[in-house]
């Protein structure tokens, strides 16, 4: 099967570790009797610094011409001086509102060879976690009308939603909940909002198409507080755009490490998801061959999985990753602290961005 991907390395360590995705990627294509193509494009403050824009009119036109994008990061302190609309970030809100991916999905897990860097005590994670955020990607406040008064005394952001937004992200929770524990819980702001009583107006309208699916509704700040004291009562949770923002990097820090979680972001099918790691560019270290690539990766095989439908494949690569971590081999921002941090660069499994992807590369070959 011939795919073509869009590839948007970005700022920071988005180049390095895009690279060791596509490696990966390149492996499953000799693998499996796949071809994948793929065209470099910029965003973020690569294109700033080339262009002058950081989402060029020909970025989205290749992406949207694409099967699949993969973005690394964007972004960075050096150019925090840049007016609003010419941040590097404006790239990730553009490429979603153009390519038309609504629902961003983020899966919460905790790798058990990783379970000593969770932060929470081991009675309430000793059992492991694995959640699955569903996030509005492209309406609510991040989208509504803002503004300043004349006199630079007032300022406003708009939360506003419609029916339709709410119920095709709701549909894709309960849909998701079904493939696993069937439970959805739908976090909102209910009490206050009237947006979020609309999204409760909505959850319980379609409840009924999914009988086996035992649905339940929490505050935003009583979900906040459940992550860290019983994050094990969760399956999948949806909510809206900025409540899912700030809830699932509350849950991929209780996983861990940052550097372990993909996400996809999806529409209605007809067009690309865009895939790409939840962590920042960190520029602090990039090109030093010390990032984690294995989020990227396992964004990859999200890619195989949600776009190309290529079942077995993803598999192989998270299976892949799972053998890695199984002997012991990590990262700098997985490696622990301590006396786990001495033990790992003693046996000299302490390593980087790109004898990680060698040894995923290698695990992909060994199956």
């Amino acid at each position: 099967m011939e795919k073509t991907i869009a590839l948007i390395p970005g700022d920071g360590i988005g180049p390095d570790i895009v690279a060791e995705g596509v490696r990966v990627l390149d492996a499953i294509a000799k693998k499996f009797g796949h071809l994948f193509t793929y065209k470099p494009v910029l965003a973020g403050g690569a294109a700033i610094d080339a262009v002058g824009d950081p989402l060029p009119q020909e970025t989205l036109d290749t992406c949207l011409a694409c099967d699949s994008v993969l973005l690394g990061a964007v972004g960075g302190p050096k150019w925090d001086a840049v007016p609003g609309h010419m941040r590097p970030e404006k790239a990730l809100l553009g490429l979603r509102g153009g390519m038309k991916v609504y629902a961003n999905l983020r899966p919460a897990v905790m790798f058990k060879q990783l379970s000593a860097a969770c932060p929470l005590k081991n009675e309430i994670v000793g059992q492991g976690l694995d959640i699955l955020i569903v996030r509005e990607l492209t309406g609510g406040i991040y989208f509504g009308d803002r503004g300043r008064s004349a006199d630079g005394n007032e300022a406003w952001d708009t939360e506003k939603y419609t029916k339709p937004e709410i119920e095709r992200i709701l549909r894709l929770g309960f849909s998701s909940a079904m493939k696993r524990r069937k439970k959805l819980c739908v976090v909102d702001k209910a009490n206050i909002l009237e947006s979020s009583r609309l999204w409760r107006d909505v959850a319980q309208s379609i409840q009924k198409d999914y009988p086996e699916v035992e649905m339940s509704f929490m505050y935003v700040d009583n979900a906040a507080m459940q992550l860290v004291r019983n994050p094990g009562q969760f399956d999948v949770i949806a909510t809206s755009n900025m409540f899912g923002d700030i809830l699932s990097d509350e849950a991929s820090q209780i996983t861990g490490s940052i550097g372990m979680l993909a996400s996809a972001s999806l529409g209605d099918g007809t067009g690309p998801g865009l895939y790409e790691p939840i962590h920042g560019s960190a520029p602090d270290i990039a090109g030093q061959d010390k990032a984690n690539p294995l989020a990227t990766i396992l964004s990859c095989a999200m890619m195989l999985r949600y776009d190309f439908d290529m079942g077995k494949e993803a598999d192989a690569v998270e299976a892949a990753v799972n053998r890695v971590l199984d002997d012991g081999w990590r990262t700098g921002d997985i490696a622990g602290t301590g006396a786990d941090w001495d033990k790992v660069k003693a046996e000299g499994k302490l390593v980087g961005t790109k004898r990680m992807g060698d040894l995923v590369i290698k695990a992909l070959e060994a199956m």
